[in-house]
């Protein structure tokens, strides 16, 4: 599969520091800050520094590091937001995934049940 990384999107943006965001962690590799339309009482987006469309571009491309520091960010964010109770971790993936910003991120969401995963 052929990744084609848009450097203007908003997330892209918010890593060059174009569009402030309220940052909650920050590593080499990863960017973590508060959604803005928060669908749980915590809801926060992380992101990998690099070009990464989706979740299986991050996996398939991204060295052992970024991988690393992904996810020690994503510890991190769960430590530090108290979800201790539970929490979602969602990434969607391109169209029928309904991918918004089409750069690899995953919703860390907590601090209530978050109910089954599909309704129907």
């Amino acid at each position: 599969m052929d990744f084609d990384y848009d450097d203007q999107n908003i997330f892209a943006k918010i890593l060059r520091g174009e569009i402030p965001n309220d940052t909650v962690f920050e590593n080499a590799h990863a960017l973590a800050f508060r959604d803005i339309r928060p669908q749980a009482p915590v809801h926060v987006l992380v992101i990998p520094k690099g070009p990464y469309v989706s979740l299986d571009h991050f996996a398939r491309d991204a060295s052992a590091e970024e991988q690393a520091g992904f996810f020690a960010a994503v510890a991190a964010v769960c430590e530090g937001e108290g979800v201790e109770g539970g929490f979602r971790a969602i990434s969607n993936a391109r169209a029928d995934g309904v991918q918004e910003v089409p750069h690899f991120h995953l919703h860390i969401m907590g601090g209530r049940s978050m109910g089954p995963m599909l309704a129907n």
